[in-house]
């Protein structure tokens, strides 16, 4: 495992990181009741009834209203009074990831709630399980409850459905993939070098016939290490088949059906490259099940738990999903703090570890 964060290389950063912003002198304020209710011409206690939902409420007052919450894009605090601290801010953050059960999101976690904690901030996570309409769900949810900041998992291919809130001064960080139709910060890995790397690992071991297996290919970091991979191809020879490449869903079973439809070809691949850690693990189960373990090399992205117990111990191309969490949750932060300046993308280093299973030469098969 790389230690990012402790001793790591610093990470790449675009050109615009290192502009330097000048501050205004006030930075915008998220709106609040009595701003609608200044807009709208009513009550304080109108817009209250309004806005939770009472039906006790003149019609016309309701259209007024609902009229001035839309052009301010004010979004009710549900948890009200709950979480205060004495600068009104709510002293917490949301997180929406992709699936929190993941290990690799647990650690993404773990990187952000150690920032989060020094500041006395509390952090609450979902997930979206790559649905779009799920992850806005529950990005409005948190922001209805006044979170202070965001940190995404975008399963979304556009997200301008959050620009009034940045607008408004809610902190906004996309993680692990950057998002689209809206300027924010984002920290990335570096996901076709990291694939560029396994596939030269295996083509050094004197490979030519590689499969892919990875995630679906419209996700970004599913198309990075694939573009990665086939620039490795190119570069060292590999050979280009386009029934070597494969985009299993994440349960094993799927996985299982492509591994051995694969292997079972007329002209079966000598390795495997695994784009994610759960189709990993299903293919290495698969491996062991057929006896195949020490005869098909296999390097994962990703690193997985036990994988140097294994035997062979499993090589991977890893990723650091602590650092993403802290650099995410650093950005946030200094956002929170008044950074007004552009958006920033930071692009983390990957490792190769080698631990036997990407060093099998094809003579094993």
């Amino acid at each position: 495992m790389t230690a990012t964060g402790r001793g790591e290389p610093s990470p790449r950063l675009q050109q615009s990181d290192t502009v330097p912003a000048m501050l205004p002198e006030r930075a915008p304020r998220r709106p609040t009741m009595r701003d609608v209710a200044a807009l709208a011409g009513v009550s304080l206690s109108t817009v209250s009834r309004v806005v939770s939902g009472s039906q006790q409420v003149d019609p016309e007052l309701a259209v007024k209203v609902d009229k001035a919450v839309e052009m301010l894009g004010y979004r009710h605090n549900s948890a009200a009074g709950n979480l205060r601290r004495a600068d009104r801010l709510s002293a917490s953050i949301g997180l929406v990831f992709e699936d929190v059960s993941n290990p690799f999101f647990s650690a993404v976690h773990r990187g952000i709630e150690d920032v989060a904690r020094t500041r006395s901030v509390l952090t609450f996570a979902g997930s979206s399980d790559e649905n779009p309409q799920r992850e806005r769900e529950l990005a409005e949810a948190f922001l209805g409850r006044r979170v202070d900041g965001l940190v995404i998992v975008p399963a979304s291919a556009d997200h301008s459905y959050l620009a009034r809130d940045v607008a408004a001064g809610m902190a906004l960080v996309f993680v692990d993939r950057p998002p689209r139709f809206i300027d924010a910060d984002a920290v990335v890995s570096d996901n076709a070098g990291g694939a560029r790397a396994a596939v030269a690992h295996l083509a050094d071991a004197g490979h030519r016939r590689i499969a892919f297996l990875g995630d679906r290919p419209d996700i970004f970091t599913a198309a990075e290490r694939l573009r990665g991979y086939r620039e490795a191809l190119a570069q060292h020879g590999g050979e280009h088949d386009d029934a070597l490449v494969h985009h299993p869903a994440f349960r094993a079973a799927d996985v299982d059906t492509t591994v051995r439809e694969l292997l079972a070809g007329a002209d079966p691949p000598t390795a495997l490259f695994t784009g994610q850690n759960l189709i990993t693990l299903a293919a290495l189960q698969t491996l062991h099940e057929l006896g195949l373990q020490h005869t098909v090399a296999l390097v994962g992205f990703d690193d997985i738990p036990l994988a140097a117990l294994l035997q062979p111990g499993v090589t991977v191309v890893a990723q650091d999903p602590y650092a993403l969490g802290k650099h995410a949750a650093e950005l946030l932060f200094s956002r929170l703090d008044g950074y007004r300046g552009p958006s920033r993308r930071e692009v983390l280093p990957t490792t190769l570890i080698a631990r036997g299973s990407g060093e099998i030469s094809p003579s094993a098969r």
